[in-house]
């Protein structure tokens, strides 16, 4: 777990709120809690990654610096006390945090941060793809080719976007990588959104990569794709992500997109199947065949079926990605009606009402005190 990506190690998508993320942390801290997991190391370890994650992620600027930097960008001090060596809530390093919130804390840290700097990417070393992939693909799980393009720190200005890797002082942050911003009596120290962080700008542009301090390669992976993955379901290849200055891979990241279904509709690992039948077949019942993920289903409806009424078949929907179970297929009756009647059907359907007599009009019972009642209204 030590070397999963925060959103890895909370399970949550990069694009979740802090809600979710809230939600995501207390449910792993209470699957790791020490006290529940009396003795075991690893899951002490656990615990203090969640809480090391959770710091990070519920932190906007923290959160920003690790999107862009990943964990050296916090290690580098623009993170405050997110990467803690001690105590389960990582809150002993709270009075440096303080001293560099209130402008404490000297020039060694920002000079300790450049120096990291100096050495890090411009850009998040983990990509992202994209990728749509049909209902039965998604289903029963299959193997896809990606073609992507990844991120390559740029050789020529060594990934500065410097032409000749020639650097000056950033004229905003006066070269020390981070600004301060006043919040009422507060003073809050970021990093600088000119240099991000570095201290440095480029004089010139680098002609090679147009100042970005990387150029794009294409490249293509074969991926299997488990079976009953969903739309924002990710997977990830390891090593196989934007390339650093040192050479070093970030891991590539897909995200599903699953097309709907003509006559299939998903809700998580169940699936729901619109069955028509018509009124005559619902109210004397029948048995239909209706189609399933995997072939064909018998469906006994029950004399006197209404509208809307559901029938379970367990274990005949999408088989749960992290292979825990198989969901259900559930048919939904849906009564349809004819939309023309001969002038002998019409008769039939008169005397069939009729054969019922009182029955056949029960608005007439029901409504009968009703009526009274709305008559003393008037009268009174």
């Amino acid at each position: 777990m030590e070397n999963m990506c925060y959103y890895e190690v909370l399970e949550v998508t990069k694009s979740a709120d802090k809600a979710t993320i809230k939600k995501a942390y207390r449910k792993m801290a209470k699957k790791w809690h020490p006290d529940k997991n009396p003795g075991d190391e690893e899951a002490e370890k656990n615990f203090k990654v969640c809480n090391e994650a959770y710091q990070a992620l519920s932190d906007d600027q923290q959160r920003s610096i690790y999107d862009r930097y990943g964990k050296e960008g916090l290690q580098g001090g623009m993170g405050g006390g997110g990467r803690s060596s001690g105590g389960f809530g990582g809150f002993d390093d709270l009075g440096s945090m303080f001293e560099e919130m209130f402008g404490g804390g000297g020039g060694g840290g920002r000079g300790r941060s450049r120096q990291s700097r100096a050495d890090m990417d411009n850009f998040d070393l983990d990509a992202e793809v994209r990728m749509n992939i049909s209902f039965n693909e998604a289903i029963f799980g299959c193997e896809k080719n990606i073609d992507f393009r990844y991120k390559c720190s740029c050789k020529k200005c060594k990934g500065t976007g410097a032409k000749d890797g020639k650097e000056s002082t950033c004229s905003q942050c006066d070269g020390h990588g981070q600004v301060y911003m006043q919040q009422g009596f507060m003073r809050i120290q970021q990093a600088c959104p000119v240099c991000h962080g570095a201290g440095k700008m480029a004089t010139d542009k680098c002609g090679e990569c147009r100042g970005n301090g990387y150029t794009e390669e294409k490249e293509s992976v074969s991926v299997k794709v488990p079976a009953g993955v969903d739309s924002d379901n990710r997977l990830r290849v390891s090593g196989k992500g934007n390339k650093g200055k040192k050479g070093n891979r970030g891991d590539l990241y897909t995200t599903f997109n699953v097309e709907s279904d003509s006559h299939f509709q998903r809700h998580g690992n169940d699936v729901y199947l619109e069955v028509p039948v018509f009124f005559t077949q619902a109210v004397l019942g029948h048995t239909i065949t209706i189609p399933s993920l995997r072939g064909e289903l018998e469906l006994e409806l029950d004399k006197g079926t209404k509208d809307k009424a559901q029938f379970t078949f367990s274990n005949e929907g999408v088989p749960d990605v992290h292979g825990r179970g198989t969901g259900n297929l559930v048919a939904q009756v849906t009564l349809t009606y004819p939309k023309k009647l001969t002038a002998e059907q019409e008769s039939l359907l008169v005397q069939l009402q009729e054969s019922f007599g009182v029955d056949a009009k029960p608005y007439e019972s029901s409504f009968e005190s009703a009526f009274d009642k709305v008559k003393n209204w008037f009268t009174k």
